[in-house]
């Protein structure tokens, strides 16, 4: 009974601090100093509605858009309840079957040459909302021709887009594809 007292008193005194006056400081903190990434990033249009979140993937299919990195969570694509990779191994044979529709549906759509990978890999998390620049210029010909707009004027969206290495060494290159798709829409509506 003596060391059950101390026990309890320290499971009290630890889930106070662990379970709640931790979280608050941080999330006090970051909506201070990050307000906007803090309260999930969210893009919204000129009416103040929601479109969606500069950190989570969106579904586009139609031709005239730019199309995302493929995702694998469960339910249904991009779903955030459900973040997580299939970690299939490149011999699984549902993993090669599903690369293989995904080469057949970009090659459907007429997008010839090397393939980048993350055209027809899902991350890990499923909810990628980045492509590589790579990705998105073997796609701006099949978006041009559904948008009637010029190669060049996409080429340079896309660069215009491109967002850096983070301090210069950090991750790589890459395009935000729902920020990217807007500023299409406002581009050619």
């Amino acid at each position: 009974m003596k060391e059950l007292k101390p026990a309890i008193l320290f499971f009290i005194i630890f889930t106070a601090i662990c379970g709640g006056i931790y979280p608050a400081v941080v999330t006090g903190i970051a909506r201070t100093f990050f307000p906007q990434q803090a309260a999930g990033s969210f893009i919204t249009d000129r009416a103040g509605r929601v479109i969606g979140s500069r950190l989570i993937g969106q579904p586009f299919s139609a031709d005239r858009y730019f199309w995302p990195r493929p995702s694998a969570t469960a339910g249904f694509p991009y779903n955030p309840l459900a973040s997580g990779g299939a970690n299939a191994g490149p011999t699984n044979p549902a993993y090669l079957r599903a690369v293989a529709e995904r080469v057949a549906a970009l090659r459907a759509a007429g997008i010839d040459g090397p393939l980048p990978a993350d055209l027809v890999q899902a991350s890990a998390s499923g909810l990628d909302p980045h492509l590589s620049p790579t990705a998105a210029a073997v796609q701006i010909p099949r978006v041009a021709r559904a948008r009637g707009v010029s190669v060049a004027r996409l080429a340079q969206l896309v660069a215009d887009r491109t967002e850096e290495r983070r301090l210069g060494f950090l991750g790589a290159p890459r395009v935000n594809v729902l920020e990217l798709n807007l500023e299409l829409d406002r581009l050619s509506p």
